[in-house]
């Protein structure tokens, strides 16, 4: 298959086809990320990702889930992309889900309408970094989706029965608006109830507009248990109702799986534990994106 690198998927997305549809991220301009700093944004022949889905089929025929690349597929509107999925379920009998990221911009763009027909054609599940709570922080990281483009996209969503994995990044709003990060992410994540809730911790890379802003002293860094300390507040703060939540990424010092509300207590005696010094936390030479 003709896929165009570098890509980046969910770990969640691990066993799924991936179908490139575009290349790259429409909204390419977030300080904090490099996923695709040298890829250009557009959407792929129609042509081209049929033959991958061809060379696909022939050798996993059995194929149930799909996951959408590059960064926002759903940017497409739905008349070229429910052919696409049109293609998909005719190709792939088993097919039981198609997941994708997504932009709020993207999400707000749709109609009722829209989500209920990529529904129909078994969009199950969207990726939404919201990254933070904070509209200021996110003005500060140039991310273009605004903190209600993606709290109304995911609650739109979640009325079309569409589940959603939205993602914060911790330490995102530095030591200077550690608080303001804290307390607006979880107003936001309690208006979101996200079905699936994943936390990754903030790792600077090399050439983003972020690292050069650590290195002329304008972004000074959390440290672990700063980011630990970060984690067990936003949790303390949340009143989800059915959520699973995840911070098991490489990113993260310390990996957490739970149900939340049952597992809430259990989560924060775990954090609490790790601050203490009483958990071994995964080294930084051990921790990846």
């Amino acid at each position: 298959m003709a896929i165009i690198a570098p890509i980046i998927r969910p770990p969640a997305e691990a066993d799924s086809f991936l179908l490139q549809v575009t290349c790259g991220c429409s909204d390419n301009h977030c300080t904090f990320c490099g996923a695709y700093l040298n890829k250009p944004f557009r959407m792929k022949p129609v042509d081209e990702i049929y033959s991958d889905i061809a060379q696909h089929a022939r050798i996993y025929p059995d194929t149930r889930r799909v996951f959408l690349i590059d960064g926002d597929a759903l940017i497409i509107k739905n008349k070229q992309l429910i052919p696409i999925l049109k293609k998909l379920g005719k190709t792939f009998p088993k097919l039981v889900r198609v997941s994708s990221y997504a932009n709020g911009y993207n999400l707000t763009n749709k109609s009722d309408s829209d989500f209920k027909e990529l529904y129909e054609h078994k969009l199950r599940l969207v990726y939404i970094g919201l990254e933070s709570g904070s509209q200021e922080i996110l003005d500060y990281c140039n991310k273009r989706s605004s903190v209600a483009e993606m709290v109304e996209g995911v609650n739109r969503l979640s009325n079309q029965a569409i589940k959603s994995s939205v993602i914060l990044l911790l330490g995102l709003g530095q030591k200077k608006y550690s608080k303001i990060h804290v307390d607006q992410s979880i107003k936001a994540l309690n208006k979101m109830q996200p079905r699936y809730l994943s936390f990754l911790s903030l790792m600077l890379i090399p050439t983003t507009k972020m690292d050069e802003q650590r290195k002329a002293g304008e972004f000074e860094e959390l440290s672990p248990i700063e980011l630990l300390q970060e984690s067990r507040d936003i949790i303390s703060g949340l009143e989800m109702e059915k959520t699973i939540f995840r911070s098991n990424h490489a990113s993260n010092h310390l990996a957490l799986e739970a149900r939340l509300p049952r597992d809430k207590d259990r989560l924060l005696t775990e954090l609490t534990a790790a601050i203490n010094g009483e958990s071994a936390l995964r080294p930084d030479f051990l921790r990846g994106l």
